[in-house]
């Protein structure tokens, strides 16, 4: 059975840095696609998940235009985490992030690809 934890959230000043890791378990660290999303409450009561970036066991990483240069999103196989290093954090950035895995390549991955989903963790940007 897959599991995702995630931890490192917390509350950081604008510009300020963060790194979350997602522990792994039950999955293939060999062949692996996994993401990084993060949702923020949407105007019709419900929630706006959108995916940041993802990477995967061909080499191939991407990442949404929005956090592009500022978030980088890294593997350690042999401890089985998966991180995302946030720097120059935004406002914008508040969320609750979320890791996942199960897609079949970061490549058009979209939300319905991923199987697997950790609980979150927030981060809070703010002066």
């Amino acid at each position: 059975q897959v599991h995702l934890v995630e931890s490192g959230g917390g509350s950081v000043q604008p510009g300020g840095s963060l790194r979350l890791s997602c522990e792994v378990s039950g999955y293939s660290s060999s062949q692996y696609c996994m993401g990084w999303f993060r949702e923020t409450p949407a105007d019709d009561g419900g929630v706006d998940r959108r995916g940041i970036g993802g990477i995967d066991s061909d080499g191939r990483e991407s990442y949404a235009a929005s956090v592009k240069g500022r978030f980088t999103i890294s593997i350690d196989n042999a401890k089985n985490v998966l991180y995302l290093d946030m720097k120059n954090l935004k406002p914008e950035d508040t969320a609750m992030y979320s890791c996942a895995a199960g897609c079949p390549s970061v490549d058009a991955a979209t939300i319905a690809d991923f199987g697997y989903w950790g609980q979150g963790t927030q981060v809070t940007v703010s002066s």
